[in-house]
């Protein structure tokens, strides 16, 4: 099976904490070693958040704050590439092409950013359909799909199962609201609904959730199911 993992930077490295690095990587080679193909797309988090507000206060303009973001999660991307060693590609790919050939030389691709204007989230959603990917897999602080913020409403209520365009007319809103947690980004939902990935948004603080969910489906985010998709049949028999 192929699989795009998109992991927050946030996520991956708290206070760069290398133990939760280490465990990602070790999280990784499992996926590797059962037989997947692996890409996977890391933020920014926490680090490129300061980095963007300290440029801001100095003035810099929104295309330098999003390459200042991109060079974060290209540094976040190097520490899981040192965690990974032989098993990923040697530098984080720079465009989907180059992600691909890693990916043909049967390692583990790993990425960052690519442009500005375009978050991680969209990056791991084409990247997964410029491959084909079976699965992509939204690794993040939260687990799943509301329908609204949980942070902000105690009456939020988690989705088990979503189409891509169902998906699509939840987070339009919470884009549009200054301040509202998203669980993806809208260009990323609008990706998912226009290739029909089928896609899986969960807690990701725990990497062993990420394998669980990628080499059986089980978790307890949300699904996002094309209407006319079937469950990768790498999950046959494993539950």
């Amino acid at each position: 099976m192929r699989v795009v993992v998109s992991v927050g930077g946030s996520v991956l490295a708290p206070d760069l904490d290398p133990e939760r690095v280490a465990a990602y990587a070790e999280a990784i080679e499992r996926l590797v070693t059962d037989g997947c193909e692996v890409g996977v797309v890391v933020g920014g988090g926490g680090v490129a958040r300061e980095y963007i507000e300290t440029a801001r206060d100095i003035g810099a303009n929104e295309v330098e704050l999003d390459r200042l973001g991109i060079g974060t999660t290209r540094l976040n991307a190097r520490l899981l590439i040192a965690a990974l060693g032989d098993r990923a590609n040697l530098a984080p790919a720079t465009d989907y092409e180059e992600a691909g050939a890693a990916l043909r030389r049967g390692e583990a691709a790993v990425m960052g950013g690519v442009t500005p204007g375009q978050t991680t989230d969209a990056v791991a959603a084409a990247f997964a359909e410029s491959v084909d990917a079976d699965l992509l897999v939204y690794a993040t602080s939260a687990d799943g799909v509301y329908d609204a913020d949980p942070n902000a409403d105690p009456d939020a209520t988690q989705f088990a199962s979503l189409s891509p365009a169902e998906l699509v007319d939840i987070v339009l809103p919470m884009s549009r609201n200054a301040g509202a947690s998203a669980p993806v980004d809208l260009l990323a939902a609008k990706l998912i609904d226009r290739a029909g990935i089928r896609s899986i948004v969960l807690d990701g603080t725990d990497p062993t959730a990420v394998v669980d969910a990628v080499l059986r489906g089980d978790h307890t985010g949300t699904d996002v199911v094309p209407t006319d998709g079937d469950e990768p049949s790498y999950w046959a028999g494993e539950r």
